[in-house]
C-alpha cells in the first residue's frame, strides 16, 4: 500500500495531513495503539528532523506498508552547506550518503562534498546581549540540540539519508513484524 504524496509547505500546510495518512495506513494493517503511537512519532519526528536541519519545510511526504513493515518517506530541497551535510548524514543509521552508489555515485558525492560551502559566519555580528537591545533585531533561535534524531534513531529500524545536489531524501524503516 502506499499513501498519497502530501506536500507540506512553510505555512503549515500538509502536517496535519501526513500525520491522518500514517493514522489511516496504520488503522489499515490493523496496529495495536502502541504501534499506531510508534509510527506516528517516527513521522513526525522526520518532519520535524528536515525542518530543523535544513530550515526547509517545502517538503513531499508519503509512506509506503507491506504487511507490517513501513517505510516513511520525505524529500525536500535545501541550499546544502558543509554543516547541514555532516547534521543530516550523523542522523542516517550508516552515517553514509545513500546516494553515493556505483563508481560515478561515489565520484558525484566526492564532487558536491567538496563545493558546499562553509556556513557564512559573519565577523560583524554584534554580541546577543547588544544585539537583543536594538529595535527590530531578532535574536536567532538556540542552536538544534538533536532531539528529533535521537527519538527518530530510537523508534526507527533504518534512517537512509541520500543527497543529491540540493535534493535531501530520507527513509525510515519501521518493522512490526
Amino acid at each position: 500500500m502506499k499513501t498519497d504524496v502530501i506536500q507540506i509547505s512553510s505555512q503549515g500546510t500538509g502536517f496535519e495531513n501526513a500525520v491522518s495518512a500514517t493514522q489511516k495506513a496504520a488503522a489499515y494493517n490493523g496496529l495495536t495503539e502502541k504501534e499506531t503511537v510508534q509510527l506516528l512519532l517516527c513521522s513526525e519526528e522526520m518532519l520535524s528532523l528536515i525542518r530543523s536541519v535544513t530550515g526547509e519545510t517545502a517538503a513531499s511526504f508519503w509512506l509506503e506498508s507491506e504487511g507490517k513493515k513501513y517505510t516513511l518517506h520525505l524529500t525536500t530541497k535545501t541550499v546544502m552547506d558543509k554543516d547541514k551535510r555532516a547534521q543530516l548524514l550523523w542522523s542516517a543509521t550508516s552515517g553514509k550518503n545513500e546516494a553515493a552508489k556505483g563508481f560515478l555515485g561515489m565520484l558525484r558525492n566526492a564532487l558536491e562534498e567538496a563545493m558546499t560551502s562553509d556556513v557564512d559566519r559573519s565577523c560583524y555580528e554584534l554580541p546577543a546581549d547588544l544585539a537583543a537591545d536594538l529595535a527590530y533585531h531578532t535574536v536567532d533561535e538556540p542552536e538544534w540540540n538533536g532531539y528529533e534524531r535521537s527519538v527518530l534513531r530510537r523508534m526507527a529500524n533504518d534512517i537512509k539519508i541520500g543527497i543529491r545536489g540540493g535534493v535531501v531524501e530520507m527513509i525510515v524503516v519501521k518493522d512490526f513484524t
